[in-house]
């Protein structure tokens, strides 16, 4: 069972286990496009997350759960919606998977649950510090699943992935055009670290954690090989899209000022803001992390370079039509 198949992690994920002969249910809600996923033989389960009800039926002759769904960053998304769909949905998972004796529950968490970093690069142990209510909410559904483990025995892993990207998603696809057309503009030093997964790499690491024993009970922060700095990613990118490397740097913190105003100007209107906090704060604090404890204890070894990965973006987002 993969719930969030339809999402960008969830659709390469059912594509990787269809590839391997596995038998492969998806929840999905019925307003869901699940055509790709028909297409690959992938069974269909029209469900919501945060039906209790329809969720226990559709996880019966489960064996293991991918449980990917969860309600995203949005600004005009009210903050009920965030609990309703990862805390709530996630514990009417648990509980079903419970019900039914699934073999293996792997939950997808995000390492978002530790905020701000104190120090980098982080690891599994770095304190859990959210800021916002998709870490908050994120932070409690794990919480929840080690909870269900020690009540209830489920096999339970919790899987913390940072920055995904590759070809199915578009959330880089305003750096890469701004790249492209030469009009990037660094906020500060661009000497802020970040951290890419390349989508191969994470659906690697899910696996290992449906699949290895000594994974049970854990929490895996799964990530490329290294972290970079904002100046070298941009750099990269500028050479998968064969530009000039961008060189403009503006100071950062009018910006953020700029952003907060949005917030409380629009966000009681329900209009997503233009510009916002959350986005500046991308060029502001530091997100590197460890990935020891999964090459130790799963064999997690990230195979895609980030010249590599950054350059099947870029030919994705052209064989869209979206790069000019």
């Amino acid at each position: 069972m993969v719930t969030g198949a339809t999402g960008f992690a969830g659709g390469h994920l059912c594509r990787r286990l269809r590839a391997k002969g596995k038998q492969v249910r998806a929840l999905a809600r019925p307003t869901s496009d699940t055509s790709g996923l028909e297409a690959l033989g992938v069974e269909i389960a029209l469900a919501d997350v945060t039906d209790a009800r329809a969720v226990e039926k559709a996880l019966e002759g489960v064996d293991t759960v991918y449980h990917l769904a969860a309600a995203f960053r949005r600004q005009s998304l009210p903050a009920r919606v965030y609990r309703e769909v990862n805390v709530g949905g996630t514990l009417n998972m648990l509980r079903a998977a419970t019900h039914h004796g699934v073999r293996r529950f792997v939950h997808c968490s995000t390492v978002g649950v530790h905020g701000i970093l104190s120090a980098v690069p982080a690891d599994e142990t770095a304190p859990q510090e959210p800021v916002d209510v998709y870490q908050r909410t994120k932070c409690e559904a794990e919480r929840l699943a080690f909870e269900h483990f020690a009540d209830t025995g489920l096999p339970v892993v919790v899987v913390r992935p940072a920055g995904l990207y590759g070809p199915g998603d578009t959330r880089f696809l305003k750096l890469f055009r701004q790249i492209q057309r030469r009009r990037f503009v660094m906020l500060g030093s661009g000497e802020v670290l970040y951290h890419l997964t390349y989508i191969d790499d994470f659906v690697e690491g899910l696996e290992l954690c449906a699949e290895k024993a000594e994974a049970v009970g854990q929490a895996y922060i799964i990530a490329g090989a290294a972290a970079v700095t904002l100046n070298e990613l941009a750099a990269t990118i500028a050479r998968a899209l064969q530009v000039p490397v961008p060189r403009w740097h503006v100071p950062v913190t009018p910006l953020w000022v700029a952003g907060l105003l949005c917030e409380v100007a629009l966000k009681p209107l329900g209009i997503e803001p233009p510009l916002y906090r959350r986005r500046v704060d991308f060029f502001r604090h530091h997100r590197a992390f460890d990935i020891s404890k999964a090459r130790r204890e799963l064999g997690y070894a990230p195979s895609t370079s980030l010249e590599a990965g950054l350059r099947s973006t870029a030919q994705w987002y052209k064989g869209h039509g979206w790069l000019s």
